[in-house]
C-alpha cells in the first residue's frame, strides 16, 4: 500500500475567505471517493493548531500500489479537481510513502 499526503496553504485575506477555500478543497477532493481505481481511502482535514507555520488543509489517501497512485495522478477526475482548487492554493507539499507491512494483522 502507498500512502499519499498533500498539504496546502490557502489564499484568503480573512478567516471567512479561508474557510470557504477549505470547504471547496474538501468538497472537490472528497468527491473523488469511489471514482479512482486503486484508491482505497481519501480524507480531508483542516488545521486546528493555528500555528503560523501550519498548512490549512491536509489530504490523506491510500492506494493499493504505486501504479494505482501513478494512475491517479493522471486520472481525468483528479485533473478536474486540481483545476477547481488551483486558484485557492498558494503553497503545496506532498509526501508519498510505502506503508510498512505488519505481519501481525
Amino acid at each position: 500500500m502507498i500512502k499519499h499526503v498533500v498539504m496546502w496553504r490557502l489564499r484568503g485575506a480573512n478567516e471567512a475567505e479561508k474557510t470557504r477555500a477549505q470547504h471547496l478543497v474538501k468538497t472537490v477532493f472528497e468527491s473523488l471517493n469511489g471514482k479512482i481505481p486503486g484508491m482505497l481511502h481519501l480524507e480531508i482535514g483542516f488545521d486546528t493548531s493555528a500555528a503560523d507555520y501550519a498548512c490549512d488543509v491536509v489530504l490523506y489517501s491510500e492506494f493499493e500500489s504505486q501504479a494505482a497512485l501513478d494512475a491517479y495522478a493522471n486520472h481525468p477526475e483528479h485533473w478536474l479537481a486540481k483545476e477547481r482548487v488551483g486558484d485557492v492554493r498558494i503553497e503545496r507539499y506532498q509526501v508519498d510513502y510505502a506503508a510498512p507491512v505488519n505481519p501481525l494483522r
